[in-house]
């Protein structure tokens, strides 16, 4: 609608002009069918509130950092349309991060918002540099990860459980010796997982093995070189779990290069549920994390800690879900152990 203004979004949602300011710069304080009716009217005009102005009267900036630990991890592309559209529907704009598994980039970032150059920041790097959080920290909200250096608000996973839920899948298919591909073992989520695992073998009563544990970082082809060492020290297995859908599809590949059938021979568990999750051969059997709505309650924590409304629980859980697909089959107990 050309020229839209707060006078015509008023009109259409049926309230003043008070309340539509207060719905895009106060929402908690505005009654939620309110709420969705001048967040409707925006969206149907097209009307752009003047930040500039708002935030010349509050100092403020209306930007809120996303930092991620990898931009090219095509996971955090759902995290950021769920933290952007938030924003947008409220007035903020999302600047998006990359750490880099770098502690100076980190800093930079933090020291964006200290300097009033962002207002906020929703961290996704599983950690924060030494020494950082021995001072006061800017407004910050962790999405995902777990910090040990800082208690600040939190939307995470129960990682453990999840990880319980993709060993029990593969238990009850009768596999006994499972691998697992770790995450960077310098994040909280990745000791996290490698416990689950550890824990539904023993509630199962399967020996732990360590030499069944490869220590990946996430990527591709972390899980291609967990195959192959496997391979060349001559540990058998019947089935991998691995702690992301990027190594679970690189081991996929790389039992397939060396003549394995997936999951006729190895059946292979991943996490995320990454978009090529179920259009990779096979489609693969995943966690699966609601990464948009996460991303949408991030923003919507930080919003509230921004606007200093009733403050919102320290931590809060998201659920997550099996997703059974072709790549995890019953055990055969003819069917012989994979040494690479």
């Amino acid at each position: 609608m050309r020229g839209a203004n707060i006078r015509k979004v008023a009109e259409l949602a049926g309230v003043s002009t008070a309340t539509v300011s207060r719905a895009l710069t106060q929402p908690d304080r505005v009654a939620e069918a309110t709420r969705a009716r001048v967040l409707e009217a925006v969206r149907s005009t097209g009307f752009v509130p003047n930040r500039q102005a708002v935030n010349f009267r509050r100092q403020t900036t209306g930007n809120v950092v996303l930092l991620v630990r990898d931009i090219s991890n095509p996971f955090y592309l759902d995290i950021y349309g769920g933290v952007e559209e938030h924003a947008f529907a409220n007035g903020y704009r999302v600047l998006m991060g990359d750490a880099g598994d770098d502690d100076a980039r980190v800093r930079r970032y933090v020291e964006m918002v200290r300097n009033r150059q962002a207002d906020g920041l929703i961290l996704m790097t599983g950690w924060l540099p030494k020494g950082l959080a021995d001072g006061p920290l800017p407004p910050m909200v962790v999405a995902l990860e777990q910090l040990q250096e800082a208690n600040l608000p939190t939307i995470a996973i129960d990682n453990r459980k999840a990880a319980r839920l993709a060993v029990e899948h593969l238990i009850g298919l009768g596999h006994q010796r499972i691998a697992h591909l770790t995450g960077p073992m310098r994040l909280v989520m990745s000791h996290e997982r490698q416990a689950g695992y550890l824990e539904a073998l023993a509630a199962a009563g399967i020996e732990r093995r360590p030499e069944l544990i490869f220590n990946g970082n996430f990527h591709y082809s972390s899980g291609r070189d967990a195959v192959a060492a496997f391979g060349a020290a001559g540990v058998g297995f019947t089935a991998i779990f691995a702690a992301n859908d990027e190594m679970a599809i690189g081991a996929v590949n790389e039992l397939r290069a060396r003549g394995q059938r997936v999951p006729d021979d190895v059946s292979v568990v991943g996490f995320d549920d990454l978009v090529y999750a179920e259009s990779s051969d096979p489609p693969l059997t995943t966690i699966r994390q609601p990464r948009r709505a996460i991303g949408s309650e991030s923003m919507r924590m930080m919003i509230s800690l921004l606007q200093g409304s009733p403050s919102p629980a320290d931590r809060v859980e998201a659920a997550v879900e099996l997703i059974v697909r072709a790549s995890t089959a019953r055990a055969a107990t003819t069917r012989r152990r994979t040494h690479g």
